[in-house]
């Protein structure tokens, strides 16, 4: 196949397949239109800020009546140092999916609470707990900038959209209005359907 959905410029073989194989997983469940071009803004996200460029070589609308999210297919360039002083250009493909809520949320991160997390939040208690909701707060892992902002925007709702998330390495970040789901593993289908899901649940319940 030579016309793919998404620009495979640059990309290898397994690259390609990968994009695609969530492509087709993706157009299964959703109604999906291509976007154009769209600036995201995707270096305002923690989890973007190691790379030195992120090209979006596919971005997807999934239209519904609650309002529209999207899923864009990244690739991230970075680069490491050798041992002889010079440095090695690297790139990593991966898809993460964005939705535009109604409420501002500040700054939030969310993703699961480890043994180190436990152990740091004794010595400095940064993150925020939800007393009335102790699965959620032993599950995950919460750092926010405005605490009221953050009560109010992750309800009830919101925190069993959260819970239901299959993938033990996903990460959701919030700034302002915009949440996105991203992970840092190479692209798969099964991952890729599962972030388009959650971004058009919590667009129906946000």
């Amino acid at each position: 196949m030579d016309n793919f959905p998404f620009d495979v410029t640059g990309l290898n073989e397994e690259a390609i397949k990968r994009f695609y194989d969530a492509y087709k997983t993706i157009k299964t469940r959703f109604n999906i239109q291509l976007t154009g071009h769209i600036d995201f803004n995707l270096k305002q996200f923690e989890v973007f800020k190691n790379y030195l460029d992120i090209e979006v070589k596919g971005s997807y609308v999934i239209k519904q009546d609650c309002g529209d999210t999207y899923i864009l297919f990244l690739e991230c360039h970075y680069k490491t140092k050798r041992y002889d002083g010079g440095f090695n250009d690297n790139y990593e493909y991966q898809t993460c999916a964005l939705a535009y809520l109604k409420n501002n949320f500040g700054r939030i991160l969310i993703r699961r609470e480890t043994l180190s997390d436990k152990i740091q939040e004794i010595i400095h208690p940064l993150e925020l707990d939800f007393k009335e909701d102790k699965a959620f707060s032993d599950t995950f892992y919460v750092i926010v900038n405005d605490h009221a902002k953050a009560v109010a925007g992750m309800n009830r709702n919101f925190r069993n959209a959260v819970m239901d998330v299959r993938h033990d390495d996903f990460v959701i970040e919030l700034v302002d209005h915009t949440l996105l789901v991203a992970h840092h593993n190479p692209i798969s289908a099964e991952q890729a359907g599962h972030m388009a899901e959650f971004v058009a649940r919590i667009a129906a319940v946000c």
